[in-house]
């Protein structure tokens, strides 16, 4: 792979329409921020969980601020290699070379906008309506491969889906976002059925559905990026995936910690003792500034920004150093394997330590049940609907509740269903128990 195939600004669904105003305004991929900070599925993240419930009182991250929040550690970490890399030999005039922060930036800022309401239980609510709950019957309905899709349901996949899927009735997608910017987002690139291929980290899920896999693969063809697998599809990582990815790893690694700590959930000397494990020699210097610092909250908040900034220059020093395993497809896994050892051990700790304390909290198991409870019976209402062919009177109300946006004119059972769930993954907590109450009769 080379950069400068892997940057380009060629913009999907536009792929035979010269780049419009390329004028020194506002390069392509500032556009693409634009556009996604104006979306109505960006906007959405604001009501869903990130991992604590919307308390209200306290003040925790949601979807929206952590999408925030990692697109401006993306930036840092794609500017400070771009700045690198202009000064090293290995650098070859490339005017794109300098677009790689924003590019980043924009990556990091779609990442989650496939996730489903109430977490990571919104994925599993899914996937368990089709593994043993009523949607089990449709089986026989769906190919091998889209059943895989159906039981395994991925937000990853799914934010793939909203930013190149053509919604009904339109020519084109709404992002139309650049090719750099789709495949930098790609966590893991291969689809449903290369779940675990070869045991590498690459496929530990997926990143396409069936439904959008033709446009998947011409993205990564036309970038240079190379095949490791036919059958199943799978692809190398675009290099820039490897920073978006690392820039999610500090945010909800070092922010759960402060999350849990403005919730009581860690003491104060918790969170300043991991935070600090962090900061190697400078954890002196850190330790001294606190004392002048009274409130608790900002003494937290002091410590998580002095170790955003150090895994920051670490992990952007990593990725320019493992640049020529990258381009080659040869890293086996991400950037934090490669970290200095003092930071990899403390990293592991603290993630270890959030699955024991925070992540099984009696709140956030209560949001995971109650998301297993409304998606799952949301779907027991709108699949069976959709597909019914003679509908009943109450289906036929049932789906003039799903916006005409969600609505296929595809025959395919696989399709149908799809668009149900396009339509359900898309909701924001709020709306999700709001639906899941007036079609109760609550």
């Amino acid at each position: 792979m080379n950069w400068n195939q892997l940057l380009s600004s060629l913009r999907h669904g536009k792929e035979n329409v010269a780049n419009e105003n390329t004028s020194f305004d506002r390069s392509q991929f500032q556009r693409d921020y634009d556009r996604l900070i104006f979306s109505s599925p960006f906007r959405r993240l604001q009501n869903k969980t990130q991992v604590f419930p919307l308390p209200g009182s306290t003040f925790v991250h949601n979807r929206l601020t952590h999408s925030l929040e990692t697109a401006s550690v993306g930036r840092s970490l794609g500017t400070i290699f771009s700045t690198k890399f202009r000064e090293s030999k290995s650098y070859d005039e490339n005017p794109l070379i300098d677009e790689i922060g924003t590019i980043v930036s924009v990556a990091c800022l779609a990442h989650d906008l496939g996730n489903p309401s109430f977490g990571h239980s919104g994925e599993k609510a899914i996937s368990h309506y089709f593994i043993e709950g009523q949607g089990s019957e449709y089986e026989k309905r769906v190919r091998k491969e889209e059943w895989e899709d159906l039981t395994s349901f991925e937000g990853n996949a799914n934010t793939f889906r909203i930013l190149t899927h053509l919604p009904a009735r339109q020519t084109e997608n709404p992002f139309c976002l650049t090719y750099s910017v789709l495949a930098s987002l790609i966590k893991y690139p291969c689809e449903s059925t290369a779940v675990g291929y070869n045991k590498l980290k690459i496929t530990k899920k997926y990143g396409t559905f069936q439904s959008d896999k033709a446009t998947f693969e011409r993205l990564f063809q036309k970038l240079g990026i190379q095949k490791i697998s036919d059958n199943p599809m799978v692809f190398s990582r675009h290099p820039l995936s490897y920073l978006v990815e690392a820039a999610d790893d500090i945010c909800y690694n070092i922010i759960d910690l402060e999350d849990a700590h403005r919730l009581k959930i860690i003491s104060e000397k918790e969170a300043a003792d991991y935070l600090l494990s962090l900061l190697g020699d400078e954890a002196g210097k850190a330790k001294s500034r606190m004392d002048g610092i009274r409130d608790a909250n900002d003494r937290i908040s002091f410590l998580r920004a002095k170790a955003i900034n150090r895994l920051i220059n670490h992990y952007s020093e990593t990725f320019f150093n493992k640049q020529d395993e990258i381009l080659k497809g040869e890293l086996s896994s991400g950037l934090d394997k490669y970290l200095d050892t003092e930071i990899q051990n403390a990293m592991k700790i603290i993630s270890h330590d959030s699955v024991e304390k925070i992540y099984n909290v009696q709140q956030v198991i209560e949001k995971e049940i109650a998301g297993y409870k409304i998606i799952g019976e949301l779907l027991e209402e709108l699949v069976p609907a959709v597909l019914s062919k003679k509908k009943n009177h109450y289906q036929d109300k049932l789906l003039k509740l799903i916006p005409n946006q969600f609505h296929t004119e595809e025959t395919s059972a696989y399709e149908q269903i799809m668009s149900v769930l396009d339509f359900i993954s898309g909701m924001t907590d709020l709306f999700a128990v709001e639906l899941y109450r007036k079609t109760r009769g609550m």
